[in-house]
């Protein structure tokens, strides 16, 4: 965890973390999606959020955005609680979520600009900031089209031009990748980047663990509902008890990850 100093009076302090999820629990059913389950993000931080399919890594994001109500458990979001000051959090949060709901029947513009509005941004403004992001993210000859209309990458796209335009402090990513080609893929990665050395913090999922492995420098596997490792790849490696230079996927799968073809499928 970093620690700032206090201009003033010299003080040194720690920073508080981004994240701060303690034993949370969420029942669908008789089944747990998320399952006792404690991370904690610092401030600042690219951190990825991985897991198998069905692990909880969809519902967690959705618990911190104010979506889902957990069973049990407390969520801290930018030092402030969940479902306490739930508004106040999403006023600081931008969410590219897996799903990209958007309005199919507005321009990318047009959606923006609503997006923008929502956040109380000056209608001027917004105007401004949604033709600059879709310009940036390679949208501006498409700004005519409705959002039906775009390809999936397309859409992603839009949906990271939404989580950027009033500026938060926290990104909640939920495979902002999927779809996308590798140019704009690799345009959304610097712009997170850049984020970061602004002092935000980006929390991501991705099943594309090279992509994980070369952005965050922090890192969760979750399973069942519940954290198996946390920390650096470095730490992981050792808490996994993988060889000195195994990569992420190598930590996953040696974590998470099945025994092989089983012998009556030896035929393939």
């Amino acid at each position: 965890m970093s620690a700032s100093e206090d201009s003033i009076s010299g003080t040194v302090f720690e920073k508080a973390p981004a994240i701060e999820i303690r034993d949370l629990k969420k029942m669908y059913g008789g089944a747990a999606a998320v399952d006792g389950l404690s991370v904690t993000v610092p401030s600042g931080s690219f951190f990825g959020f991985l897991g198998p399919n069905g692990a909880g890594k969809t519902t967690t994001i959705k618990i911190l955005m104010g979506l889902t109500q957990p069973n049990a458990g407390s969520v801290q979001v930018l030092g402030l609680r969940l479902p306490e000051d739930s508004l106040e959090i999403r006023k600081q949060i931008g969410v590219v979520p897996d799903d990209t709901l958007l309005f199919d029947y507005l321009t990318g513009a047009e959606y923006l600009e609503f997006v923008a509005r929502l956040y109380g941004i000056a209608r001027p403004v917004a105007k401004v900031r949604a033709t600059e992001l879709l310009e940036l993210l390679h949208l501006h000859e498409d700004r005519r089209k409705l959002i039906g209309e775009y390809s999936k990458g397309m859409r992603k796209r839009v949906a990271m031009a939404a989580a950027l335009i009033h500026r938060p402090r926290l990104y909640l990513m939920d495979e902002p990748f999927e779809g996308v080609d590798a140019v704009g893929a690799r345009l959304m990665k610097d712009i997170l980047l850049h984020q970061i050395s602004g002092g935000a913090t980006v929390f991501l999922t991705s099943h594309v663990l090279e992509v994980v492995e070369r952005l965050c420098n922090q890192v969760a596997i979750i399973n069942r509902g519940k954290v198996v490792v946390q920390g650096t790849l470095s730490e992981l490696r050792e808490q996994a008890a993988t060889a000195a230079d195994s990569s992420l996927e190598e930590i996953f799968v040696s974590l998470v990850g099945g025994s092989g073809l089983p012998e009556n499928l030896n035929w393939l």
